[in-house]
């Protein structure tokens, strides 16, 4: 299983996620899907500029899920992090851009909703930890692994965005 991840990895790694290829993984949590903030939270990347690679709306499986978190399972919230993950449909995204992940990041807001600015989707829409709404990789590494973990390679798609000469130099 590790061979195999890994051997994946190299191969995603080696395709040029860098520059203005570099992709990252957003999920709307079933909060998100359930308050109709999908729409919201596309138009938000769509108006930033980052193109769409993948998309859909999915009952996550507990396997999934925990392969997902597996940095978190011994955390005292795991449990119920899983529980509500998979308390309804998640919308799993592919966004591809010029430094996608850390400004996406920077979109989403803190994982405490305190903490996050206003104008962030979390500072908007959230109020506690347990109902963020949103999910967003944390690097280029975990979002490689995180978008081959929902996404086979056939549901990214290459697609050449018209509106692209008029975002990059």
């Amino acid at each position: 299983m590790i061979c195999v991840f890994l051997s994946l990895f190299a191969r995603i790694f080696q395709s040029g996620w860098t520059g203005v290829k570099e992709r990252t993984f957003i999920a709307v949590k079933p909060d998100g899907v359930q308050r109709k903030l999908v729409g919201e939270i596309i138009h938000r990347f769509e108006k930033r500029g980052f193109k769409l690679v993948g998309l859909k709306l999915l009952q996550a499986s507990e396997g999934l899920l925990k392969e997902h978190y597996w940095d978190l399972r011994s955390k005292p919230f795991f449990s119920g992090l899983i529980t509500y993950m998979s308390s309804g449909p998640v919308v799993a995204m592919a966004w591809q851009g010029l430094d996608v992940v850390k400004t996406a990041r920077k979109m989403l807001g803190e994982t405490n909703p305190a903490d996050s600015l206003p104008g962030t989707v979390r500072g908007e829409y959230c109020v506690e930890v347990g109902r963020n709404v949103i999910h967003g990789s944390d690097s280029v590494e975990s979002a490689q692994k995180e978008i081959s973990l929902w996404f086979h390679q056939n549901e990214l798609h290459c697609w050449e965005d018209g509106s692209s000469q008029w975002i990059y130099n």
